[in-house]
Parts: C-alpha cells; sequence; structure tokens
C-alpha cells in the first residue's frame, strides 16, 4: 500500500487525540495505526477500538488473541511508530505490588475457607451424634 520507507513517529499525546468513530488511532507493540476505516468491519465492534485509544493497547490486543490473518491485516492500517518514552510504564508499579497482594490474599482465603469448613465440621459431627445416639 504505503510505498514510502520514511517513517513517522508520533507521541502518545499527538495519537491520543485520535479517539472518535470518525478518527481512530492505536498503539499496539510500539507501532501506531489508524484503524477508522476498520471500526465497522471490526469483529469485536468499534467501542472496543474506541476504547483503546490515548494508552498502549498491546495487552488489551494481546489478551484478545487476534488470528494471524487478523495481524497481517495490521499493515493495512500503520501509520507510523510510537515515541516509546511518551508511554507511562506500568511495568514499574506491578511487580512489587503483586507478590504483596498474593500474601494477603493467600491468608485470606485460608481464613475463608475455616470459617466455613469449622461450623460444617460441627455441624457434621452434631448430627452424625445425635444420629449414631439415636440408632442405638
Amino acid at each position: 500500500m504505503g510505498g514510502d520507507n520514511t517513517k513517522k513517529v508520533f507521541t502518545l499525546a499527538d495519537v491520543s487525540h485520535h479517539n472518535t468513530a470518525k478518527d481512530c488511532w492505536l498503539v499496539i507493540h510500539n507501532k501506531v495505526y489508524d484503524v477508522t476505516k476498520f471500526l465497522e468491519d471490526h469483529p469485536g465492534g468499534d467501542e472496543v477500538l474506541i476504547s483503546s485509544t490515548g494508552k498502549d493497547a498491546s495487552n488489551d490486543f494481546d489478551d484478545i488473541g487476534h488470528s494471524t490473518s487478523a495481524v497481517a491485516m495490521m499493515d493495512e492500517f500503520y501509520v507510523g511508530d510510537i515515541d516509546s518514552s511518551t508511554i507511562p510504564s506500568k511495568v514499574d508499579y506491578t511487580p512489587p505490588k503483586q507478590p504483596h497482594y498474593n500474601q494477603d490474599k493467600t491468608s485470606e482465603f485460608i481464613i475463608r475457607i475455616l470459617q466455613f469448613l469449622v461450623p460444617v465440621l460441627i455441624l457434621g459431627l452434631a448430627v452424625g451424634i445425635r444420629f449414631y445416639t439415636k440408632s442405638t
């Protein structure tokens, strides 16, 4: 399609202006795509694409698990690259939070199980004793 080899580099601020159904650009894997013409044809609907504007949509794209033909089709909409220094990196604060969060969840999970199991065991024991004493 595009014959020129000059790559355009956009900032996230540049790309985030293109956030409507009439003008929709996405950033996926450090590349910028003008998907305006594709909005109507997108199998997942246009709202999904529009809601992914103004940010790095790579995770959104990967999470869906697009087919190889869908990935190949993207070349048609490629308009340039993103200046990756303009994308706020979310990776910095996610890892330290993760293990701490999981430890809390684990102990909370164990407490919940015990809160459920202990009364059930007591009830089961009481019913068992009552049943056993009735039959003798």
